[in-house]
C-alpha cells in the first residue's frame, strides 16, 4: 500500500458492478475524501454522469476484453477539463472470471508531468508500454552502446522484432533516411527532453513517419548514459499536415485571386469612366468634322483607341471570372479574331496558333465573356498538353443539326500528348485535374461543360495518347429575330428628342459633361447633379419637374438605385436610365437594379446612348 500511496498517479480497484474497492492517496488528494469515504461508491457518486457513464463502459471494454487497455480519460476540474492516460486490466479469480478492474491514471494535461511521471514510475508502467500503440524505448549510450528496452508495437511499426535491434544496436539508426539521420542522432546527446520528427524505412521498404519524444538519463556526475522515450507513427497525420498546407496554399491563391478580380472590378470602374469620356468626345468630333475635314481621321483614330481600351476591359475582366451574364448575337469568327493577340500572347513562342474560320456564320446566342471563357480555358488545356511546344488550331465551321436547324460548330485542335481513354472519360467532372495536387482546381472543362450547355448546345472531346485532343463546341445558330437579344443599334445617327427635361446624376465631372452635351445635342433639356443629394435638393426644395432620370450607379453616399428609388416615391413610374463602368458583376454594396430599370454600360456609343433615352421618352408619352 505505501508503494501505490507514495505515487504522483490516481490508482485504484473497482468491482464489476462499478463499486470502489481500493483507492490510493492521490486519489483522496483528487477529490479531497478520505478513501473510507470513497470504498463503495461507483463513479456516478462522483462524477458528472456522463463522465461517469464513459469511465464505466471503459471498466466494461477491460473487463469484456480480459486484457489491459490504454485510453484517455477527461475529468473536469477547477481549471477546465483535464486529460488523464489510463491503464485498465482485468483482476481475474481462481476461476479464471475477472471480478474487479484496476486503474492506473495519469494526468498528462502538462506533459512535463507526464514525462516526469513515466521516468519516475519505469516498471510500474511497463504492463502500459508492453500494450501501447506506441513505441516505448530505452537505449544505452556510451562505449558500449545498446537496445535496452522496445515494446511490442516496434514490430507492427518497423517490421521489425525488439530482438532485431537488441542483436544489432545501429539497426534503428541504420534505418531512419540519410537526409534524418544527423538530426536523430544529435536528439539522443541533446541534455533536455524534446520532440523530433524523422523518416524511417520499414523492412518492407515502405517509409513511414516518426516522431520522437526522447528524454535524457544521466547518472549523478551529470554525464549523459540513455536515453528513453516514445517513438510514434505519425505517417496520417504528416500527409494531413501537408494536405492541409496545400489546401492553405490554394486558399490563399483563391484569395488572391479574388482580390484581384475586386481590384479588376475597380480599375475597370475608373478606367471605363476615363474611357466614356474619350470616346464621347471623339464621338462628337467626328459627327462635326464631317467627311471632308482633314482632322476627321484623327477622331475617327481616337475612337478606335478608345475602343480597344473597352476590349482590354472585358479581357482583363475575362481573368476574373466575373464579367456579368448577358445572352447577345455573338458572330462566333468575330469574337475569336478579336481575341487572338491575346491568345497568342498566352500561348508563347513555341506554340503555333492559327485559324480556320468558315464565311458568312451565321450569329448564336449567348454571353461573350462566357464564350470567351469557353475558348480560353480551351486554350490554356491545349497549351498544358503541349509542354515541349506544338500546333493549336482554332476552327469554325457550319453544320446541320435536327429538324433542319442549323450549328455553328468550334473546335480547337492541338497536338499535345493527348489522353487516355480513362481521363478522357472523366474529362467534364468537377475537381477532375490531372495537373497533380495544387497545380489546379479541375473546375476548367466542367465549367465550360455548363457554359456550353446552358446555350443549349454540346461539348465533346477526341484524344488519343500521342496525337492530341480536339474539343468540339456545337452551338444553335440564331436568326437576327431572337427574342432573347436586343438588336445591335445600325444606324449612325440616334433619334432626337424634342425639348424633353433630363435630370442628369453622376459624381465624375468629365463624364457628367460629355453626357449632358450629347443630350443638348440630342434636343433635350438637361439637369445635373454631381451627387445624389444635390439632386434630391433640387427635386424637393427646387421643385424641380423633369421626364427622365440619368444617373450612375456607383456614387459616394448614396447610389443610384437608392436615389431613384427615394425619387419614385413622389413620382411613381419614373422612367430612369442607369449608368455604369463597374463590369465585375454585382455592384458593390449588394444593390439590385429594378427589374424595368435599363442600364449602358460605360464606355458606350453615343447613338446607343441618345437611343436608350429617346425609347425611355417615347414610352413616357
Amino acid at each position: 500500500m505505501a508503494l501505490i500511496d507514495h505515487t504522483s498517479a490516481v490508482i485504484y480497484m473497482r468491482r464489476s458492478d462499478g463499486r470502489y474497492l481500493l483507492v490510493n492517496r492521490e486519489y483522496e488528494r483528487l477529490f479531497d475524501l478520505r478513501r473510507e469515504e470513497i470504498v463503495g461508491l461507483t463513479d456516478h457518486d462522483l462524477f458528472p454522469r456522463e463522465v461517469a457513464d464513459a469511465f464505466r463502459e471503459n471498466d466494461r471494454q477491460a473487463l469484456a476484453g480480459g486484457v489491459p487497455i490504454q485510453l484517455e480519460e477527461f475529468v473536469p476540474g477547477d481549471d477546465g477539463v483535464r486529460t488523464y492516460l489510463t491503464v485498465k486490466f482485468p483482476l481475474i479469480d481462481e476461476h479464471g472470471i475477472p471480478y474487479a478492474v484496476a486503474g492506473i491514471s495519469t494526468d498528462i494535461t502538462e506533459r512535463s508531468r507526464a514525462e516526469a511521471a513515466l521516468r519516475d514510475s519505469e516498471e510500474r508502467f511497463r504492463l502500459l508500454a508492453e500494450h501501447a500503440q506506441d513505441i516505448i524505448f530505452r537505449y544505452r549510450l556510451g562505449s558500449d552502446p545498446s537496445m535496452e528496452y522496445l515494446s511490442r508495437a516496434v514490430e507492427s511499426i518497423t517490421g521489425f522484432a525488439a530482438e532485431d535491434f537488441y542483436a544489432d544496436p545501429q539497426l534503428l539508426v541504420s534505418r531512419i533516411e540519410p537526409e534524418d539521420q544527423l538530426m536523430f542522432e544529435q536528439s539522443w546527446q541533446a541534455p533536455r527532453s524534446g520532440t523530433t520528427t524523422f523518416r524511417l524505412r520499414r523492412r518492407d521498404g515502405e517509409v513511414v513517419w516518426m516522431e520522437q519524444r526522447a528524454s535524457a538519463v544521466t547518472d549523478e556526475a551529470g554525464e549523459l548514459v540513455a536515453v528513453e522515450g516514445i517513438l510514434r507513427d505519425v505517417t496520417e497525420r504528416m500527409a494531413a499536415e501537408q494536405e492541409r498546407s496545400q489546401l492553405e496554399q490554394q486558399l490563399r491563391q483563391a484569395e488572391r485571386l479574388d482580390s484581384l478580380g475586386q481590384l479588376a472590378g475597380g480599375v475597370a470602374h475608373d478606367f471605363n469612366n476615363i474611357l466614356a469620356v474619350i470616346s464621347g468626345y471623339a464621338d462628337m468630333l467626328v459627327d462635326e468634322l464631317g467627311d471632308n475635314h482633314p482632322s476627321r481621321p484623327d477622331a475617327a483614330s481616337i475612337k478606335q483607341a478608345a475602343d480597344r481600351g473597352t476590349a482590354l476591359t472585358r479581357q482583363l475582366l475575362l481573368f476574373s471570372h466575373s464579367e456579368p451574364s448577358k445572352a447577345e448575337l455573338l458572330d462566333l469568327n468575330t469574337v475569336t479574331a478579336e481575341m487572338l493577340l491575346l491568345l497568342d500572347r498566352t500561348l508563347g513562342e513555341d506554340i503555333e496558333l492559327s485559324t480556320v474560320l468558315a464565311p458568312d456564320l451565321p450569329p448564336v446566342v449567348m454571353d461573350r465573356s462566357k464564350f470567351e471563357q469557353v475558348l480560353m480555358n480551351a486554350v490554356l488545356n491545349a497549351r498544358a498538353a503541349m509542354t515541349s511546344g506544338g500546333r493549336l488550331t482554332i476552327s469554325t465551321s457550319l453544320e446541320h443539326g435536327g429538324e433542319g436547324g442549323k450549328l455553328v460548330g468550334l473546335a480547337v485542335a492541338d497536338t499535345g500528348s493527348g489522353m487516355t481513354p480513362e481521363v478522357l472519360a472523366r474529362a467534364f467532372e468537377p475537381f477532375f485535374t490531372t495537373k497533380g495536387r495544387g497545380s489546379g482546381t479541375g473546375l476548367g472543362l466542367a465549367t465550360t461543360y455548363g457554359v456550353v450547355t446552358e446555350a443549349g448546345g454540346t461539348i465533346s472531346l477526341e484524344s488519343k495518347v500521342g496525337g492530341g485532343t480536339t474539343l468540339r463546341v456545337r452551338l444553335p445558330a440564331s436568326d437576327e429575330e431572337a427574342p432573347t437579344v436586343s438588336p445591335a443599334v445600325s444606324e449612325a445617327s440616334a433619334l432626337t428628342g424634342n425639348g424633353q427635361r433630363i435630370l442628369v446624376v453622376e459624381d465624375e465631372e468629365a463624364v457628367r459633361d460629355i453626357v449632358c452635351r450629347l443630350l443638348v445635342k440630342g434636343g433635350y433639356k438637361v439637369f445635373a447633379a454631381q451627387h445624389p443629394a444635390e439632386a434630391l435638393r433640387m427635386c424637393r426644395d427646387g421643385a424641380l419637374a423633369f421626364d427622365v432620370l440619368v444617373t450612375d450607379v456607383i456614387m459616394p453616399g448614396m447610389s443610384g438605385t437608392q436615389l431613384f428609388a427615394e425619387l419614385r416615391r413622389d413620382r411613381p413610374g419614373l422612367p430612369v436610365l442607369f449608368m455604369s463602368g463597374y463590369t465585375s458583376g454585382p455592384a458593390p454594396g449588394g444593390q439590385e437594379l429594378p427589374a424595368d430599370a435599363p442600364l449602358i454600360r460605360k464606355p458606350f456609343e453615343s447613338h446607343v446612348f441618345l437611343k436608350e433615352v429617346y425609347q425611355l421618352v417615347a414610352e413616357r408619352v
